[in-house]
């Protein structure tokens, strides 16, 4: 039986709109900047640096950031870009239907039970909601246990570690197939 405190929120109390890199600047570089943040690897970043970081994805054709909101209210970050032409190119042969993902949790003073695996559990649900995608990618820092293991939670499993400029990384995928397989899983033992 799964613990109770295990559990994620609800997936209808997330939803998802494009991050405005000018206005939701500051925001996002407290996310960004905090302790928590450390695998980011933008905790010295500036407020302007940040934007510019942003507007550069904005601007990006392969590349989109969003902000994710709990019951309306900022909460989260989500990247999504194409790894045939970002973060990944020449580290892995993609796939027709790869998306790559990043997530980030924003700092809380207040612990909500399963609330980052309701995160992921909702951002992947977000991706696969496009038909196109049929696979997704992370590559997060081989030393971010923590991250894996939610990884593992909805279904991705680790490839390779891969050697990136700025990290050690864990090269993991997840199908739509593993995904769902997991999601029921974990509805099962409800």
């Amino acid at each position: 039986m799964t613990d109770p405190n295990e559990l994620a929120a609800p997936a209808g109390d997330f939803t998802f709109r494009p991050l405005d890199a000018l206005t939701d600047a500051e925001l996002v570089h407290g996310w960004v900047t905090h302790p928590k943040a450390a695998f980011w690897l933008m905790q010295e970043a500036t407020l302007p640096e940040v934007e510019r970081e942003y507007m550069s994805i904005a601007a990006a054709e392969h590349h989109d950031a969003f902000l994710g909101l709990h019951k309306g209210v900022p909460a989260f970050l989500m990247e999504r870009y194409d790894p045939a032409h970002v973060e990944l190119v020449g580290l892995y042969e993609p796939l027709p239907g790869d998306v790559g993902m990043h997530f980030l949790t924003a700092p809380s003073d207040v612990r909500i039970p399963g609330f980052t695996r309701g995160v992921i559990t909702a951002v992947m649900r977000e991706l696969f909601a496009d038909p196109a995608t049929e696979r997704v990618v992370v590559e997060p820092d081989v030393r971010n246990t923590a991250v894996h293991a939610l990884n593992e939670a909805v279904g991705f499993r680790p490839e390779t570690v891969i050697q990136k400029p700025e990290k050690e990384a864990l090269l993991s995928f997840c199908t739509r197939e593993q995904f769902e397989a997991a999601v029921r899983e974990r509805e099962l033992a409800i």
